[in-house]
């Protein structure tokens, strides 16, 4: 009789659990779709291209049509088979996916420049893990071939510069197209970009072939923004760019002593905002720094390695942005810059992500939910999680 019972009460908790299992899903599916493809778009599709201050909402398809649409990120930072967590790998190389793959797709931006650290291992990591590395980035971080990716070196790429050597530049060149001290022109606008890790001025070989291109690429940019007829005999055989003050992009910021004065969402934290920089570790050197605002009088500087944002003013008119890390690994609201640029002017706008708390908040909420419909779901069945439970208290009221 008792067994009869047993058999009974296991047919009917299958059964229900059976349907329970389908409700189960129809739950948690939709939660899991949201978390990790929808916030994206929800998100993103809120970015918008920043508009210039001379162009006009109407603006003309001539004026549309030579401006830029740039996106810069920063500090992807892609684990790597010594300090990597398999699991920290999947998730924050997923968040960084979904992110940008969003991004293209939404914003359809033309050219994108990545700020150096795309690797967190890449100044040690042996040829195998460095090919692996690539394979992730390069899945990662696909686009269409009408969209531009340049990326620029940082030190975790290459190794900060007592670990930096012409093999490890030699390889990150070689997968990146990168050359130290390149300019990149693109609808009039002058991108420098700058390996500033051999920005010690120690004198190295690295170090001297990268000063002599920058004084090369300062002397083009003068002769080129000069009238011809005061610098005729200095400029007779260089090759003119167009006449448009440049946009530096390195890794490393210009010298500033601390965050102190940042202010955002996105700054250092408050408890690290004080902390006092070091020269050619946290920041570039005040030398460093005043030779390529020199050279250069860039209208705008782009930099990273900080992971967090920040506005300084050089020389009381060239801007520096510090642009904010791209991963959840960094800091729990990563962003990326877009920028609406012409050969005279340029105007910015910060793009948020999902903030990984919203996310995790999300599932802890869903998670505390779906017990508490399982818990229901059993008491108004009168029946416990486990047949053999209920076969015992069966058992035990028989007798």
């Amino acid at each position: 009789m008792a067994f009869l019972r047993f058999s009974i009460v296991s047919k009917l908790f299958w059964r229900k659990r059976g349907s329970l299992a389908l409700k189960l899903l129809c739950f948690t599916f939709p939660v899991i779709v949201f978390c990790e493809f929808l916030i994206y778009y929800i998100v993103i599709i809120q970015c918008h291209w920043p508009q210039l201050k001379t162009q006009t909402p109407e603006g003309s398809k001539q004026s549309s049509r030579s401006v830029l649409k740039a996106m810069f990120l920063a500090d992807t930072h892609l684990l790597g088979e010594i300090q990597g967590h398999w699991l920290d790998k999947l998730r924050r190389e997923w968040q960084m996916e979904r992110a940008f793959q969003t991004a293209l797709w939404l914003l359809q931006p033309e050219i994108i420049f990545i700020l150096g650290d795309i690797f967190d291992e890449g100044k040690w990591s042996s040829s195998q893990a460095w090919s692996d590395d690539v394979q992730r980035f390069q899945k990662m971080f696909r686009h269409p071939d009408h969209t531009e990716l340049i990326v620029i070196v940082g030190n975790h790429d290459i190794g900060f510069h007592y670990e930096m050597t012409e093999f490890k530049l030699k390889r990150f060149s070689q997968v990146f197209n990168f050359t130290s001290e390149k300019l990149v022109t693109r609808k009039g606008i002058n991108f420098v970009l700058v390996n500033s890790v051999a920005m010690e001025g120690d004198g190295c070989k690295i170090c001297r072939t990268a000063e002599a291109k920058l004084a090369e690429l300062s002397h083009r940019l003068n002769c080129s923004l000069q009238e011809q007829s005061q610098y005729q005999k200095k400029c007779s055989n260089v090759v003119t760019l167009p006449p448009s003050s440049p946009i530096l992009l390195q890794h490393y910021p210009l010298y500033r002593r601390s965050d102190s004065q940042c202010t955002g969402e996105d700054a250092a934290p408050l408890d690290k905002k004080n902390d006092p920089f070091t020269e050619k570790y946290d920041v570039l050197s005040v030398e460093a720094s005043q030779k390529l605002l020199w050279w250069f009088q860039p209208r705008l500087i782009l930099s990273g390695h900080t992971h967090s944002a920040c506005e300084v003013l050089h020389d009381g008119k060239i801007p520096e942005i510090s642009v904010p890390s791209f991963s959840w690994r960094n800091r729990n609201n990563p962003s990326f810059i877009m920028g609406s640029m012409t050969s005279t002017d340029f105007s910015l706008y910060k793009c948020f992500l999902p903030s990984e708390n919203t996310v995790v908040a999300v599932y802890c909420v869903a998670g505390a939910v779906l017990v508490l419909l399982m818990l229901a779901r059993f008491q108004s069945l009168r029946i416990l999680p486990f047949p053999f439970v209920q076969h015992l208290i069966t058992k035990h009221k028989a007798v």
